[in-house]
């Protein structure tokens, strides 16, 4: 099973955007699947429901951290290849996506809504592009991954 399909498993199973994501990749970061849900637990919902940046997209930028980020605050030259990753990942998934807002991606009005989360239900997965939005962010970090690799 790729990553993608790893990823909107996940989210089937009731985890949250992020943690559907960073599941999928728990491996190759060295996370236990405990540690990967606890590290994704407040980015789901756009950051604990607020409907602000994706979960997904929070998700495959933590997990371009773990895998590829710079670790020495003076080095500049690090810090801006890192800086223009995560651009490019967060391009990635905009230029997909039209958004990377979870509210705009989820036609909700401004504002945060309740932090209880809706009830997983045949309708709620029905009306709800979290599980390609999932997929598509696993993807695209896949796909990512796979160039750094074949161009080293």
């Amino acid at each position: 099973m790729g990553k993608a399909e790893e990823a909107r498993a996940n989210f089937y199973k009731g985890y949250n955007c992020a943690q559907s994501v960073l599941l999928a990749f728990a491996g190759e970061c060295g996370l236990t699947e405990s540690q990967a849900a606890r590290i994704g637990a407040s980015l789901g919902g756009g950051m604990g429901r607020l409907r602000e940046i994706c979960g997904a997209l929070s998700a495959i930028l933590v997990l371009d951290g773990l895998l590829e980020g710079y670790e020495t605050p003076s080095d500049a030259a690090a810090k801006a290849a890192h800086y223009a990753r995560v651009q490019a990942l967060a391009n990635a998934f905009r230029e997909e996506h039209g958004a990377i807002v979870c509210r705009e991606l989820l036609s909700l009005p401004a504002g945060a809504s309740t932090p209880t989360p809706e009830a997983r239900t045949p309708e709620y997965y029905r009306r709800r592009p979290c599980p390609e939005i999932c997929a598509s962010a696993a993807g695209i970090l896949e796909t990512h991954l796979r160039r750094e690799a074949d161009s080293v």
